[in-house]
Parts: C-alpha cells; structure tokens; sequence
C-alpha cells in the first residue's frame, strides 16, 4: 500500500483558504480544481461544501496520490480526478462554474501560464468564478519566508528539478508524519 501524499502547507492554509471559497463560490454547483497536488485541498473542500461536485485534475504523476485521498474520503461531491496538463492539446471536457488553483502558477513556466489563462475559457461556464491562491508578492515583499526561500531556490533548479524537488519535499513530509 502506498502512502497518501501529504504537503504541511496544505494543512496550514486550507481554513482560510475555505472562507474565500464559500464566499466566491457561494451559488456555484461544479468547481474544478486545477493542479490538484496532493488531493489534500479536495477533501476539505469537498467536504465543507456539500453543494459543489469538486473535480480534482492534475498531470498523470499525480492522479495515483489524490486517488488515495478521495478512495479515503469517499465523498459523494468528489469524483475520480482528470488528467489534466496544460502543455496537451486535449483538455479535460466539461463546464464548470467554479475554477479553483493553489500554488501552482509559481511552479510553471510562463508559457503555461499563459497558455492557461489562454484556453480557461474553453473550461469555463457563463459567469465562472476563479479563485488562484499561491505565493504572491504584495508590494514588492513576499508574503511569508518560505515564498522568499522558494522564489531564490528557483535561480539554482530548472522548472523540471524543482518541481521534482517540492514533490520529494512532501513525500519526505509524509514519511516524518508517520514516523
């Protein structure tokens, strides 16, 4: 058996987080979340908010682990989650009246980011409400340490590396919350 990811930050910020989502997804019935990392954000959102069906999506590496947290949760608001890479030419099918990202603009390159805003149309329903959590600079400072640490470690790691190193980063996470 195979242990469920785990990212601390999820854990952290997930609450404050969930009082945006209420508020701006408030008569929203399907968000999709895009980048769904661990799967960590989905159940607690998910779970919080009944009334949306909450689609995970992520790239193929990914899928196993949020499949271990949805088979866990077993929330019926939560379906199996999407492939989802932005870099493909076939994205996921479906409208949705919500769209959700968290900490995963920061992580990709600038083309994808703007390949993402490009096509989030094609995925978007009449009246869609986005919502984008991640490490954002408010007047030029960051906005906790470890955005400031992420951002420098950047200069050293291309894209591919370091978002082999975040992962093995929560992988280590996970290991020291068992041990």
């Amino acid at each position: 058996m195979t242990d469920k990811p785990f990212a601390p930050a999820c854990e952290r910020n997930r609450d404050p987080i969930l009082e945006v989502l209420r508020r701006q997804f408030a008569g929203c019935h399907a968000a999709l979340e895009i980048g769904s990392g661990t799967g960590q954000h989905a159940v607690h959102f998910a779970a919080a908010l009944p009334q949306l069906r909450w689609q995970t999506s992520d790239r193929a590496e990914h899928l196993p682990g949020i499949r271990l947290w949805l088979d866990e949760a077993a929330l019926p608001n939560l379906p199996p989650p999407l492939l989802f890479d932005v870099d493909q030419a076939q994205w996921p099918a479906g409208r949705y009246d919500a769209l959700f990202s968290a900490n995963t603009l920061h992580i990709m390159s600038w083309e994808q980011v703007r390949q993402l805003f490009r096509r989030l149309p094609e995925l978007a329903a009449e009246e869609a409400v986005l919502v984008i959590y991640g490490p954002f600079n408010y007047g030029g400072r960051f906005t906790s340490d470890s955005n400031a640490a992420f951002d420098a470690a950047r200069a050293h790691f291309s894209e591919a590396e370091l978002s082999e190193l975040t992962f093995a980063i929560m992988a280590i996470n996970g290991w020291n919350r068992i041990s």
